[in-house]
């Protein structure tokens, strides 16, 4: 039997930075177990280049890559999602489309690395940061063994996730 194959969506306002680092983290991790998509509810049109910057040092593919509206995952013909994350405040405040299936949903705030201010080393450091807070969740995300697990323990599960916390030398 093939296993299945989970879809997962991260959501953030701009879907330039935060939920681009999800969805190509849990591309690279969870290759094989889950396809990975990222929407944003105002999309900036690109992605921010300090993420390009910080995917590609870290070895991460980047081609094919956009910034675009969750728009696209609402539609009728759209991927069927498993999974909804938030990886940002203002996304986890607004109201999002109803997702058809009603997929298990949990809040992964990180703050945003685009609005840091400084220099490139200091702007890096907050991209690096939210990248170590992604890295930490998702691969927690994935050690659950969720063909074990009822709805409401994928739920709880999911949530809990959302409180972890980074170490603080990955991805330095």
């Amino acid at each position: 039997m093939t296993p299945r194959v989970y879809n997962v969506l991260f959501l953030c306002t701009g879907n330039s930075a935060r939920s681009i680092m999800g969805e190509v983290l849990l591309g690279h991790w969870g290759k094989g177990r889950f396809h990975a998509y990222s929407a944003g509810s105002r999309p900036k049109g690109d992605v921010h280049p300090l993420t390009l910057e910080l995917l590609r040092a870290m070895k991460l593919p980047v081609a094919g890559l956009r910034s675009k509206s969750w728009d696209e995952f609402a539609r009728p013909d759209a991927p069927r999602m498993d999974f909804v994350f938030t990886v940002c405040d203002q996304a986890a405040a607004e109201t999002c489309p109803v997702w058809p299936g009603q997929p298990i949903t949990a809040h992964w705030g990180v703050p945003d690395p685009a609005a840091a201010e400084g220099t490139h080393d200091e702007k890096m450091a907050a991209f690096r940061d939210a990248f170590r807070r992604l890295d930490t969740r998702i691969k927690l995300f994935l050690a659950l063994p969720i063909e074990k697990l009822d709805r409401l323990a994928l739920q709880r599960e999911a949530r809990r996730i959302g409180t972890a916390s980074a170490p603080k030398d990955a991805a330095s």
